[in-house]
């Protein structure tokens, strides 16, 4: 800031100005009327007049460095605002913003843009993408228009990120291998257990192709469908990921994934956590060997009959920390009987297991079953639901008896010709299955674990539940970052589209480590999508936004505040250089 003295009528009128680059131009503001040359003598008090103004300069500046000066935003309430000037923009992606660049992806840009000689941005192009995909999921074109409200203008032309999804896709197992390298510096990487599954994504077409076939849909749509396998560490951060064509048995998508991973990560010993459904025998073997092992989920349903009848006996049960064998039919009884609500809780909260070695298909391995009258309760519970469906269709008649699906309440309907005394009907009969609804019953609190370690069954029973991770990571890509439907036709930009939803997703579960996993995700994405300033220009950014428990965590887990009721341009400069660093 600096003194400027301009003469009005042969009267001289003190003015504070100071210089100021906004988007590349020069501006000049008068930030205050210090008065005339009488009122300027009159408040320095005998002393000289343009010494008093510039020592009440020197103190603005010097307030200024601190970050205490007061800024004073004049408006009027008869002048029209700028036409087709954006006014506000958002600094949420910020947060997403420090955790990109300490990912190193925009060496991992240079690195790909060198080689292949391109001339536009695509650390902007694909920066835009991620912080997008998160705060304004949407498709390619809308992404473009909405990466406009980001503080930081983009730098690229719509026809770019086509071009840029092509390229993505050829360097995608080299982005992949150099997250990982990069992504050890910034969080602990849990590679000793890796958790895996495969879902698929719809498209809104009827002709097949390449990638895009028709198979078992997760969401049971009839479209043709592209499969996404997804490695998980054992701290729930994505590792690794795969597209296969939507027909491909998801048992053949595991091994090829685990191969690129001992190769391009270098990492060779581990434990594969999986559910039942990828479990195949082939699989089980190749991670039988090299160091490497394997936790499965087993259905008891599925059990040879010896061992089915043995998991299901009430004999022969343990307890964590005990050497006594228990009777879980005597732990039935006393929860019939005991009127003690803790003592209640204590038997519900009781979690029972037995284990045995079989050797299946030439493959020795260990069989864990558990057993709760918590989860016991839990599945009877959801039962008795899909039971009121299923005689509410019964008296409705509103529904068609096809497919019975697993979870599909009409499982538990029957469909007969033959009245109750064995006459033949006029119409079909519809009643409720009792031998299926019994059958289903006596499975109920039990669980079932195959691996080939020999380690401490509370232990590996603790690793299984974590598998509850990877599926809410498909539901925040399904759900929150809209991953599907894909409206994209090339092969090529289809997977390219999942390497950015699958950087999204690290990154995401970057800061939830970061902010300590206390908020879920639609919160966090709903405060970073509602983080707007208001640019008054030369004068700086206000928050509009609400300020919250999350946004002060935010702020101070990556060591900046744009919540103070102006932030100056000098600030905001020196926040996104540092974001960069």
């Amino acid at each position: 800031m600096r003194l400027k003295i301009s003469k009005c009528k042969n009267i001289n009128i003190f003015y504070v100005i100071k210089t100021i680059y906004v988007d590349g131009k020069e501006k000049t503001k008068t930030v205050e009327r210090l008065g005339t040359e009488a009122e300027v003598i009159e408040k320095a008090n005998g002393e000289d007049p343009v010494i008093w103004a510039k020592k009440y300069i020197d103190e603005l500046n010097k307030k200024e460095k601190e970050g205490t000066q007061k800024i004073l935003i004049s408006k009027s309430p008869s002048t029209l605002i700028e036409k087709n000037r954006q006014n506000s923009f958002n600094c949420g992606y910020f947060f997403l913003e420090k955790i990109y660049y300490e990912l190193k992806l925009d060496k991992i840009c240079n690195e790909i843009k060198n080689k292949y000689k391109i001339t536009f941005d695509l650390n902007n192009i694909l920066s835009r993408l991620i912080y997008s995909r998160v705060i304004y999921p949407s498709s390619k074109l809308a992404t473009y228009e909405l990466s406009k409200k980001f503080i930081e203008q983009p730098t690229f032309e719509l026809h770019h990120i086509y071009r840029a999804l092509e390229i993505i896709t050829k360097e995608n197992d080299f982005i992949q291998s150099e997250l990982y390298k990069n992504s050890s510096k910034v969080s602990d990487r849990k590679t000793g257990i890796l958790y895996y599954d495969c879902t698929n994504y719809f498209f809104e077409i009827e002709d097949e192709d390449e990638i895009r076939k028709y198979g078992p849909s997760k969401e049971h749509r009839p479209n043709p469908i592209t499969q996404m396998g997804l490695f998980m560490d054992g701290n729930g951060i994505p590792l690794a990921f795969n597209i296969t064509a939507g027909n491909t048995n998801e048992q053949q998508t595991l091994t090829p994934l685990e191969e690129t991973i001992i190769k391009d990560f270098e990492l060779s010993k581990f434990v594969v956590c999986t559910d039942a459904g990828l479990a195949s025998n082939d699989n089980r073997k190749f991670n039988n060997k090299g160091g490497r092992a394997f936790i499965t989920t087993q259905s008891i349903k599925k059990l040879k009959k010896h061992l089915k009848e043995w998991a299901l006996s009430p004999n022969g049960w343990h307890l964590s920390g005990s050497n006594e064998i228990y009777n879980i039919k005597d732990f039935e009884s006393k929860l019939e009987n005991i009127t003690d609500k803790d003592e209640k809780k204590k038997i519900m909260d009781m979690t029972f297991y037995k284990e045995r070695w079989i050797n299946e298909n030439d493959l020795e391995q260990k069989l864990i079953v558990t057993f709760s009258f918590k989860y016991k309760q839990y599945l009877r519970h959801i039962r008795e639901g899909q039971i009121e469906r299923a005689q509410k269709a019964i008296e409705n008649k509103n529904f068609k008896l096809d497919k019975r699906k697993q979870t599909d309440f009409k499982r538990f309907i029957k469909q007969t010709n033959v009245t109750k005394d064995g006459e033949i009907a006029d119409t079909e009969i519809l009643t409720l299955d009792e031998k299926v609804i019994s059958q289903e019953e006596q499975y109920d609190g039990f669980y079932g674990v195959c691996t080939n370690l020999d380690d401490d069954v509370k232990e590996l029973i603790k690793v299984n539940h974590r598998r509850w991770e990877i599926e809410e990571s498909f539901r925040i890509m399904k759900s929150e970052f809209k991953a599907r439907p894909v409206y994209l036709s090339r092969g090529d930009r289809i997977k390219a589209h999942f390497t950015v939803c699958f950087i999204a997703l690290l990154i995401h579960r970057l800061l939830e480590k970061r902010i300590e996993e206390k908020y879920t995700c639609s919160n966090i994405i709903n405060t970073l999508r509602n983080m707007d300033l208001i640019n008054h220009g030369i004068d700086g950014f206000e928050p509009i936004y609400t300020r919250t428990d999350l946004t002060d965590v935010l702020h101070e887990k990556f060591g900046f505040r744009t919540d103070y009721e102006i932030t100056s341009q000098m600030e905001m400069k020196k926040i996104l250089k540092n974001l960069k660093k």
